[in-house]
């Protein structure tokens, strides 16, 4: 059975930092790009960043790009997102998603990813 659990959700000030973790069980992890989205209050779900199955390709939206960082250790089936200089917009449940099917360009659509974690959620306030 495959699981991706998301976890370093949390309160934090505007301009802060904090780093969401995402682990992958039940899967080949090594083969499968892996992104995160966010649903904010009253919004609709939207893509945050992805990463290729080798780490070698990155995408990100607009929105988070210069200020969030994805990342992901195979050897220890981890994706990360480090996100900088955190703006009450970025308030969300964030969730990491993974696709069996590599894809250049990566892919950014909720629908095209085979699996999907719970959600962490990212508070920033002051």
């Amino acid at each position: 059975q495959v699981q991706l659990v998301e976890s370093g959700g949390g309160l934090v000030q505007p301009g802060g930092s904090l780093t969401l973790s995402c682990a992958g069980s039940g899967l080949r992890f090594s083969s499968y790009d892996m992104a995160w989205f966010r649903q904010g209050p009253g919004k609709e779900r939207e893509f945050v960043a992805a990463i290729g199955w080798s780490g070698g390709a990155t995408s990100y939206a607009d929105s988070v790009k210069g200020r969030f960082t994805i990342s992901r250790d195979n050897a220890k089936n981890m994706v990360y997102v480090q996100m900088n200089s955190l703006k009450p917009e970025d308030t969300a449940v964030y969730y990491c998603a993974a696709n069996r099917r590599s894809s250049t360009p990566l892919f950014r659509k909720w629908y095209q990813f085979d699996y999907r974690g719970q959600g962490t959620q990212v508070t920033v306030s002051s």
